[in-house]
């Protein structure tokens, strides 16, 4: 770039004048330093040590990842509008529960093949493929949430159902009948709600206004697919 200036001699001309034509005579004074090095003030390099978790033992990790799965699961025990599950997210609590409630589901028969109930396998499969669905649900309606979040909440989320099939493995030590049935129903409804108002509560936000009935409608169905398989699971 040029900046043009007129001619002394000639009013109506101009010659062109370099922009940075000025700072050939600028010049730095000798006492000035021009040379150094960057360097960590100490007390930042101490604190970046302390938070560090590659130098801790390994119980301490174990325990700082189960204070964490402990207060998530307090988080859905008690749901309310909060950010912890999707900004701290963890996939070890879904696992537990996962493998608890399949566990759970498994008959005390030797050969498991021929009781008809779920296996292992199957109740794993049928949890996780419903949970990656509704995560692909939720990012092609426009969901702000990320992929490994979502499953973090969907997961989490079946500890009240879990706690269902705990209380229905009770319940069924007694004598089958219409009052044990009963009792069964009501709590696998009563912790179905619950999973459902609490993966809501966490969820609700990351979706648009005119399409959360549409994300909201597969978690019913992923919670009524788990709870349907509690209620309807009888020992041998």
């Amino acid at each position: 770039m040029a900046e043009a200036v007129e001619s002394p001699g000639d009013p109506g001309t101009t010659t062109p004048r370099p922009l940075f034509a000025g700072l050939s005579d600028i010049s730095i004074p000798q006492d000035i330093p021009v040379e150094g090095e960057i360097t960590i003030p100490v007390r930042s390099r101490v604190r970046e040590f302390d938070n560090s978790t590659l130098n801790e033992s390994v119980q301490n990790t174990i325990m700082r990842d189960l204070k964490a799965v402990g207060k998530k699961f307090m988080h859905v025990l008690y749901p309310r509008k909060s950010n912890t599950l999707l900004r701290d997210w963890d996939l070890w609590g879904p696992l537990i529960l996962c493998v608890t409630l399949a566990l759970m589901l498994q008959r005390g028969s030797v050969d498991s093949e021929k009781d008809g109930g779920p296996q292992f396998a199957e109740v794993f499969v049928i949890v996780w493929f419903g949970a990656v669905t509704i995560t692909l649900n939720s990012k092609l309606l426009g969901g702000n949430i990320s992929f490994f979040q979502s499953l973090c909440v969907l997961g989490y989320c079946i500890l009240p159902l879990t706690m269902a099939m705990l209380v229905c493995r009770l319940v069924l030590l007694a004598e089958p009948g219409p009052v044990n049935f009963m009792v069964r129903l009501f709590v696998v409804i009563i912790m179905f709600a619950w999973s459902i108002v609490a993966s809501t509560a966490f969820l609700a936000d990351s979706q648009p206004p005119n399409r959360k009935a549409l994300a909201v409608y597969p978690v019913f169905l992923f919670y009524f697919v788990i709870s349907w398989m509690i209620l309807t699971f009888t020992p041998q």
